[in-house]
């Protein structure tokens, strides 16, 4: 099968991400209306070519010498990526309406962004997956700091710039290491050099390997002690990035975690799954604790998104399909839960303020009892109290977590 029916998906977002900026410099200058119509037809159009590409055809399919992959898993992480993202823009338009941010290049880049995570999710080459990263990562870098005239935004930029940079020399530093032990940077062929390997727990160089590259994969994650960048960067990005930047990079990281993890590095399972117990611990209790103290809305879902994120390392350290399952249906459900928090704080602002105190939800009940009927509904899910998704969500990680012992 050609590359370009491999990767059709990709290839016309990245057309469409070029038509949506021709789109705004040519034809609808002053009519940004244009060019959000336009972003929302492009993700559903891909939308429904990930699903031809993937379920129309029977097993896995690989392409591109070995580099990119067509799977089950792929099919619903990316579906879940550009859905979830279209919702997303959605509830940002009175946002950006508000603060004058109503304008092509927050499409352009969100395009971007949404490229780089699906090039994440089906790249099967670490250099594949580190290049989707970073495109991912340098479109958030854009976004955070868009708006240029606001010293907040700016400063978390900065924040989230240095260390991410940081944290993508730890993934590159560990990626070079297992290209000299293995001579190969394709995930087929890491999983059979390995397999083939005796004694990797005492293996220093391997050891050292996986470790920055954990490290680089739990930055991008924001779980404890790579956590520094989070609240900061919630707190100062506008909302309407925040409600992107808080859910669908997310679903990339699990697919990045799942495709060098545990398809490139599964026999080194029992290494690796030592470093997820104790940065999911960690992120688990801190990140709930922290919560706890919050008055600003935006950092108390920044410390939340933190202890999810470490059920969702829970999950996978297991190994097993139950496992990866089940961090998987979390890690959409918290994406699900983020965009909703954050677009009920876009909906009770205003053009003068944007809420983001405890003190804003005094009284919601008599202003707006929709409203607060549903953030009320968003926190108990957060919380993981049944009968809300939230809660079936932790209840099957901590099933298989429990069940493996």
């Amino acid at each position: 099968m050609s590359a370009f029916v491999i990767a059709s998906p990709e290839v016309f977002l990245l057309i469409a991400l070029c038509t949506v900026l021709l789109l705004d410099v040519w034809i609808a200058k002053g009519i940004p209306l244009i060019t959000y119509l336009a972003t929302q037809v492009s993700l559903w159009t891909t939308t429904l070519l990930v699903y031809g590409n993937t379920f129309g055809r029977d097993g896995i399919t690989a392409g591109l010498g070995g580099m990119y992959i067509v799977d089950g898993l792929g099919g619903i992480l990316k579906i879940s990526v550009l859905l979830i993202s279209s919702l997303a823009f959605v509830y940002s338009r009175k946002y950006l309406r508000e603060q004058n941010m109503w304008r092509g290049e927050f499409f352009v880049l969100a395009i971007a962004a949404i490229l780089g995570m699906m090039i994440m999710i089906s790249g099967y080459n670490l250099l594949v997956l580190y290049l989707g990263l970073e495109l991912l990562a340098l479109s958030m870098y854009a976004l955070v700091a868009i708006q240029r005239d606001d010293s907040r935004a700016s400063e978390a930029a900065m924040k989230y710039f240095v260390l991410g940079a940081i944290a993508s020399g730890l993934l590159l530093y560990g990626i070079s290491m297992l290209y000299g032990m293995s001579g190969s940077l394709n995930i087929v062929d890491l999983k059979a050099y390995f397999q083939a390997q005796a004694g990797l727990h005492t293996n220093i160089l391997f050891l050292f390997s996986i470790t920055f590259i954990v490290a680089g994969i739990a930055f991008k994650f924001g779980t404890v002690p790579f956590h520094m960048w989070v609240p900061d960067v919630y707190q100062g990005a506008p909302t309407a990035v925040t409600v992107f930047l808080g859910s669908v990079p997310k679903i990339a990281g699990f697919a990045l975690l799942i495709r060098v993890l545990a398809d490139g590095l599964d026999a080194g399972q029992s290494s690796w799954a030592q470093m997820l117990m104790l940065l999911g611990l960690l992120s688990v209790v801190m990140g709930n604790l922290i919560a706890i103290a919050q008055i600003s809305l935006k950092r108390m879902f920044a410390y939340s998104t933190i202890a999810h994120m470490g059920f969702v390392l829970l999950g996978v350290l297991v190994g097993t399909r139950d496992g990866y399952s089940a961090a998987m249906f979390y890690t959409i459900v918290y994406a699900l839960m983020s965009v909703g928090g954050f677009a009920v704080l876009i909906l009770l602002g205003n053009r003068t303020s944007d809420p983001d105190s405890l003190d804003c939800l005094r009284g919601l009940n008599d202003r707006s009892p929709w409203y607060a009927f549903i953030m009320l509904l968003i926190l108990f899910s957060m919380a993981g109290i049944p009968p809300t998704a939230g809660f079936y969500a932790k209840l099957s990680v901590i099933k298989v977590v429990m069940g493996e012992g």
